[in-house]
C-alpha cells in the first residue's frame, strides 16, 4: 500500500543516505579536491541514489537494483520495444501443455566477465538458494515461490518444474549470478560484492567505497557484445536544481527525473536534447476501503464511509482529473485508467474502454443522496448523525500533494464532502498507511511489463497483517470475482486470452475503486546531445532511457563523433551550496525504497 509514500520516504532518506552528517550542507567545499576532466566515452549522470548493498539477493533500493541489471543478465529479458520477454542467457525456450514445465536453451559458449564459462548450473545454482533459504530469497523469492525443481539436463539445457502452471515467463526478473564465485562464500546473503564483481551483464562493478565512488567497467564478454560506451559516471546531487545547472555547463551529462519547470527550462539550450519519457509508474488516489488480513480479521482506522463503494465512486465522479493533472503536471502525464500504465500497451486498459467514466459532479451528488448521505446545512453530508468528513493525509516534504489538495477540497466540499488536510513527514505516512490509518492518501508504484505481480498484490490473499507485516497489498482491498479472474490469467498461456483477463480483472478494480489512478507521468529527461547520442528507449515508441526493465538505454548509446569533453567534477565528497557530489559509475535509476515489488525491479 501506498508505494508513493515509501518512494518518497526513501528520496527524502537520500539527501543523508551515504553517512553523510547532517551539518555538512553548510560546509563550504573543500579546495583541495582534484577535477576529473570528463572522458570522451564515459557518460556522467546526476543522481540522488542511495546503496544499501550490492547482493542481488538482499538488496532492497533502487540504485543497487538497477545496476544489476547492468551487471548480471537474466535467463530471460524484457525486450525493448514494448517489455516482451526475449532472449537473454536463454536464446529460446517452449512450455509444456499443462504449462508446468519450462524448459530453456542457453546460447552457446556463453562466458562470464572473468573468462570462465557460463552454464546452465548458474542459474540452477541460483534459483536453489533463492528457494532452499529465506535469507537468499529476501529480494525477490516472490518470483520463486511457485518452483517445485529446477534441473540441469546438460550445460545448455535448464528445466523448471512449476507447482501450478504460470503464464509469466519464469526466467525473467531474476539476476543470474556465478556459482563458481558464490558458491566460495561463507554466507553469500551477508557478501557485499561491492568491488572485482564477476557478472555476465554489460558492465561491472570494479570499486566501492562507501560514500565516494563506484567504478563499473564495460564486460567486453556481454553476450550482446561490448557497450560503446566504457563508463558511466554517476554525480550525487540532493538539489535537483543544481543537477539542471551542471547539465547545462556539460558538468554532467543526462539528468533524470525532471520536475516540468526543469524539463522546459532545458528546450531550447544548445547542446542539450530532451525526451518526455512514458512513464511506467501510475499515481493514485487511494481511499481506505476497510482493511482487513487474509482471515478478514478487520483493522485499521478508515472512515466507514469508504467501504461503500458507491461513496469512493462519486469521489471519482467528483474529481477533474484532466485539470488536477495539467496544474500539478503541467500536463506532462498520461490520461490512466487503471493500474497498468499505457506504457505497456498490451495488458493497459485503453481509453475507450466501455465503464470509464468522465468528470460528473451531478452524477456524483446523486450517488451520494442514493447511499443515504443527504446534505446538511453547511452543505457537508450526513448520515445517521455522521457528517462525511474524511482525512487527506499529505506528505509535507512534496509541493505536488499541497497542490493536489488545493485543488481537491473545493471539488469535494461542492459535492458534500469535507477533506481535512493533514500533513506529516513520509516516514510516519508510510508506517500508518501499512496499518490501514487512513482515509484517503497519495499513492502510486512502478509496474514491470508482465502485469502479474501488480494484479497479485490486489489479491485477498496479499492483504497484511494488522501491524503492517506480512504481505504486500496495494490498495488493502479484496474482492473474490477479481480473485478468480487472477487466478485464470496466471495460468492462461494463450495471450490473447490473457489480455482479456487482466483488463477485465483491472475493470473489476476501476469499479470498485479502493483506489482513483489520476495518471502515468512522463519520466522527464534530459541529455547532453552533444556529446552522446543513440540512447535505447523502452518502449521503443516514445519510451524513456533511464528507469527501464532491462539495459537498452546505456548498452546501445554511443559517443558523438567528435564530441568535446565537458567540464570536470570533484572526485569524493564535496559538500557545498546545497550540493553533494558523489563520483559513481552505474545505471540509470532512482532512490525509490524496493519493496520486494515490481516497482522497484523496474
Amino acid at each position: 500500500m501506498a508505494g508513493a509514500v515509501l518512494a518518497a520516504a526513501a528520496l527524502t532518506a537520500s539527501t543523508s543516505s551515504f553517512g553523510l552528517p547532517a551539518a555538512a550542507s553548510t560546509a563550504s567545499p573543500s579546495t583541495s579536491q582534484a577535477t576529473v576532466a570528463a572522458s570522451d566515452d564515459v557518460l556522467r549522470v546526476a543522481t540522488s541514489g542511495y546503496v544499501d548493498s550490492f547482493n542481488p539477493f538482499t538488496s532492497y533500493y533502487s540504485l543497487p537494483t538497477g545496476l544489476f541489471r547492468y551487471m548480471y543478465e537474466n535467463l530471460v529479458q524484457y525486450d525493448q520495444e514494448k517489455g516482451e520477454p526475449t532472449e537473454g542467457l536463454a536464446e529460446k525456450w517452449e512450455t509444456s501443455e499443462d504449462g508446468k514445465t519450462w524448459t530453456f536453451h542457453l546460447h552457446k559458449d556463453l562466458k562470464w566477465s572473468d573468462d570462465e564459462p557460463l552454464t546452465s548450473k548458474d542459474p540452477a545454482w541460483t534459483y536453489t538458494q533463492m528457494m532452499k533459504s529465506a535469507e537468499m530469497g529476501a529480494a525477490n523469492g516472490n518470483l520463486v515461490e511457485n518452483f517445485d525443481k529446477v534441473e540441469t539436463p546438460d550445460d545448455q539445457t535448464l528445466v523448471i518444474k512449476l507447482k501450478t502452471p504460470q503464464a509469466a515467463n519464469p526466467g525473467i526478473e531474476i539476476p543470474v549470478v556465478p556459482e563458481h564465485i558464490w558458491s566460495k562464500q561463507k554466507d553469500p546473503s551477508k557478501w557485499a560484492n561491492d568491488k572485482a564483481t564477476v557478472g555476465s551483464g554489460p558492465y561491472q562493478i570494479e570499486s566501492y567505497q562507501a560514500n565516494q565512488h563506484i567504478t563499473l567497467k564495460a564486460n567486453p564478454n556481454f553476450w550482446r557484445g561490448a557497450p560503446k560506451i566504457n563508463g558511466i559516471e554517476y554525480v550525487y546531487y540532493t538539489n535537483p536544481d543544481a543537477s539542471v545547472q551542471a547539465l547545462r555547463a556539460s558538468e554532467v551529462d543526462l539528468v533524470a527525473g525532471l520536475t516540468p519547470n526543469q524539463f522546459k527550462s532545458l528546450q531550447g539550450v544548445e547542446g542539450v536534447a530532451t525526451n518526455p519519457g512514458k512513464g511506467k509508474r501510475f499515481t493514485s488516489l487511494a481511499l481506505n476501503p476497510g482493511y482487513a488480513n487474509a482471515k478478514n480479521e478487520a483493522f485499521g482506522t478508515g472512515n466507514a464511509a469508504l467501504k461503500d463503494v458507491e461513496v469512493r465512486q462519486a469521489i471519482r465522479l467528483g474529481i477533474d482529473i484532466d485539470s488536477l493533472r495539467k496544474q500539478v503536471l503541467q500536463d506532462q502525464a498520461s490520461k490512466a485508467t487503471s493500474f497498468i500504465p499505457d506504457a505497456w500497451s498490451d495488458w493497459h486498459v485503453p481509453d475507450d474502454q466501455p465503464g470509464l467514466v468522465s468528470f460528473n459532479p451531478d452524477e456524483a451528488k446523486k450517488k451520494l443522496d442514493e447511499a443515504g448521505w443527504k446534505a446538511g446545512k453547511d452543505g457537508i453530508r450526513e448520515k445517521d448523525g455522521k457528517k462525511l468528513e474524511l482525512r487527506f493525509d499529505i506528505d509535507s516534504t512534496d509541493p505536488d500533494q499541497q497542490t493536489m489538495s488545493d485543488y481537491l477540497g473545493p471539488w469535494m466540499k461542492d459535492i458534500g464532502i469535507k477533506l481535512d488536510v493533514k500533513s506529516s513527514d513520509s516516514d510516519t505516512l508510510s508506517t500508518r498507511t501499512a496499518k490501514g490509518d487512513y482515509d484517503v492518501v497519495v499513492s502510486g508504484w512502478g509496474t514491470s511489463p508482465d502485469p502479474d505481480y501488480q494484479l497479485s498484490i490486489n489479491t485477498c490473499a496479499s492483504r497484511p497483517n494488522a501491524d503492517g507485516t506480512g504481505p504486500t497489498t496495494q490498495d488493502g482491498w479484496c474482492n473474490p470475482e477479481f480473485d478468480k479472474l487472477y487466478k485464470q490469467q496466471h495460468a492462461e498461456l494463450d495471450k490473447g486470452k490473457r489480455q482479456e483477463l487482466v483488463r477485465k480483472a483491472q475493470m473489476i478494480h476501476y469499479n470498485d475503486a479502493p483506489s482513483i489512478t489520476l495518471w502515468y507521468a512522463k519520466n522527464l529527461e534530459g541529455y547532453r546531445s552533444d556529446r552522446f547520442e543513440d540512447f535505447g528507449l523502452q518502449p521503443s515508441d516514445g519510451g524513456s532511457i533511464t528507469n527501464q526493465s532491462g539495459y537498452w538505454g546505456f548498452f546501445e548509446a554511443k559517443p558523438v563523433s567528435g564530441a568535446k569533453s565537458g567540464g570536470g567534477v570533484p572526485t569524493g565528497v564535496w559538500v557545498g551550496g546545497g550540493i553533494v557530489v558523489l563520483l559513481i559509475i552505474g545505471g540509470v535509476v532512482f532512490a525509490v525504497l524496493r519493496r520486494k515489488s515490481a516497482d522497484d525491479r523496474a
